[in-house]
């Protein structure tokens, strides 16, 4: 990935790099079933996806995961301090997978080995494996978000500008 001049946001670098994540996503779409029916704590996947949307800068995944995460009853403060980048308030048996979230948005979905190594030590092969699932999504809805943030831009001469 490459960084956009103008919005300092991770972006794809060529198509090519699109597709891997397309592919991952249609080759696991049983994995997300088992995220959404309770093999995944729904606290701990939207903090999740929080802590994934803070780092890149995704408007759209901040605004819908931390609406999801109030209506499941996550406290305001730490959503507050979780899209700051912070990680106070979390709760302990989800402070790794979250931590490991941040790594993971950080390395451009490349986290080093022992940060993987530590999430299966703790969460078991199982879960981890989940935790991957659920976050492999945000890159390509943060290129969406971008693709039509520009035909927005491109057909108001500018003056829609993210």
């Amino acid at each position: 990935m490459i960084m956009d001049k103008r919005s300092k946001r991770k972006v794809y670098g060529s198509w090519r790099e699109v597709f891997p994540d397309l592919l991952f996503v249609l080759r696991n779409n049983i994995q997300f079933i088992r995220i959404y029916t309770g093999k995944l704590p729904p606290a701990l996947r939207e903090r999740l996806m929080v802590a994934a949307s803070a780092v890149y800068g995704c408007r759209f995944c901040s605004w819908l995961h931390t609406r999801e995460a109030l209506r499941i009853g996550v406290d305001k403060e730490e959503l507050a301090r979780l899209v700051g980048g912070a990680m106070g308030g979390c709760p302990e048996e989800y402070s790794i997978a979250v931590l490991y979230a941040q790594h993971w948005a950080e390395s451009n979905a490349h986290p080093d080995p022992e940060t993987v190594r530590r999430l299966e030590e703790t969460y078991g092969r199982e879960k981890a494996k989940l935790v991957n699932v659920v976050l492999r999504p945000i890159r390509l809805i943060l290129f969406v978000e971008d693709l039509w943030s520009f035909f927005l831009y491109r057909i108001s001469f500018g003056r829609w500008r993210k």
